[in-house]
């Protein structure tokens, strides 16, 4: 990597005030010129006016692209084939996030001719991890800037104080409580009053889903359908990835599904605590896993249930791009091959009911499971079965072992 200091910079840029800030900031500590760049993941935003708050803010250009489908079928999908959570209850919403920001912020740098690529993320938290790690995979020559571990601006007053200084045209609206991040998969509240872990955060605050309480009194019913693992229907209609991610978003809101509220464990080695709000996720988690229950053999769901813990680990930490991820991903993706099937589920104020499952290709058999009369299964086989998987402990305490 060059110690140069590059010609042009691409700048992951929001339209907000830190990388407003930064923008300006860029011109005057390099001299660069500085291409703003603005993925839309379906955060909820207006875009239209990014353009014009980039470029009267010194920008040579500004690329807004609609990520929206990308994401949800390139990134969300196989994330939800593999049933990663970390952590045991966070979804990763923000995780998956960052590498495709981050591919997108090559690839315009590629078409550019930039040397370098800057973001806004602080020097304490993972997004700083996750974005240099896909440059790092994908164009380890680019040069990272990274204004929060350089510059002597350490508050929001500062970087307001610095946009007046500078005639930067930026919002002056009353700070938030908390910081908080959206897409299409969820929207993640941190820091302000919620850093005092015993603090409960405040109804108003959730921006997506009702509060359990103020859902409907009446539960609502919808069917799910996969193929080779992925959701592709709901209620008979086909839907493209984000469309369907929207559809079951907006009917987990309604009922007041996803919200989550966890102290999790940083890859920068601190704990933090993180609210979420991931409806449509939560829902189709519950659905893949109902989906799988009868499709797949016991033992391919146990070795990949054992992986899930590392998988959620690599996205978390930003090793998307990363070989084992992709190993990982090859093998999930081998076992969804025949999770093909329709799941039935009730919403009802912050809960996902499955009512029922079916496939074409089954391996639930009922005349196997049946505790009435069946002419296919000889119980008595069981006892030969039950007596070689007691020898190992039949031997122990013949043996004088401890129990």
């Amino acid at each position: 990597m060059s110690s140069t200091h590059p010609r042009r910079i691409v700048l992951a840029y929001s339209g907000g005030l830190d990388t407003s800030v930064i923008l300006r900031w860029l011109i005057e500590r390099y001299g660069a010129e500085v291409v703003a760049f603005c993925a839309d993941l379906g955060q909820g935003e207006d875009l239209s006016e990014v353009e014009g708050k980039a470029l009267a803010t010194g920008a040579k250009r500004c690329i807004v692209r609609d990520l929206r489908e990308e994401f949800a079928r390139d990134f969300c999908w196989p994330m939800l084939r593999a049933n990663a959570i970390y952590e045991g209850e966070y979804l990763l919403g923000t995780s998956i996030a960052r590498p495709l920001i981050g591919k997108a912020l090559v690839d315009v740098a590629r078409e550019s001719e930039s040397q370098a690529i800057a973001h806004g993320a602080t020097g304490k938290g993972n997004d700083q991890v996750r974005f240099e790690l896909t440059i790092a995979a994908l164009a380890p020559d680019l040069q990272i800037v990274a204004p929060w571990r350089e510059w002597d601006l350490r508050s929001r007053t500062d970087c307001i104080e610095y946009a007046q200084k500078h005639s930067i045209p930026i919002p002056i609206t009353p700070a938030k409580p908390y910081s908080m991040d959206a897409n299409l998969f969820h929207i993640s509240y941190e820091g302000g009053v919620l850093e005092d872990p015993w603090a409960a955060p405040d109804s108003s605050m959730f921006q997506w889903t009702r509060d359990p309480e103020a859902a409907p009194d009446q539960a609502e019913e919808i069917v799910i359908r996969y193929a080779q693992g992925d959701p592709v229907a709901i209620d008979g209609q086909t839907l493209a990835p984000a469309a369907l991610l929207s559809r079951v978003n907006e009917l987990g809101a309604k009922h007041g599904i996803g919200r989550v509220d966890i102290v999790e464990n940083r890859f920068v080695g601190m704990k933090s605590r993180g609210v979420y709000e991931t409806p449509g996720g939560t829902i189709l988690h519950r659905a893949h896993r109902a989906a799988e229950s009868i499709t797949l053999d016991r033992e391919v769901v146990r070795l990949r249930d054992s992986l899930i813990p590392q998988y959620a680990s690599l996205v978390y930490n930003g090793l998307w791009f990363a070989p084992e991820r992709r190993a990982l991903q090859a093998l999930v993706d081998q076992t969804q091959q025949e999770v093909n099937a329709e799941v039935r589920l009730r919403l009802y104020k912050g809960n996902v009911t499955v009512l029922g499952r079916r496939a074409e290709r089954s391996l639930y058999d009922p005349e196997l499971a049946t505790f009435e009369r069946d002419d296919v299964y000889n119980q008595a086989d069981a006892t030969g079965f039950i007596r070689l998987q007691a020898l190992r402990l039949k031997m122990r305490q013949l043996k004088g072992f401890s129990t």
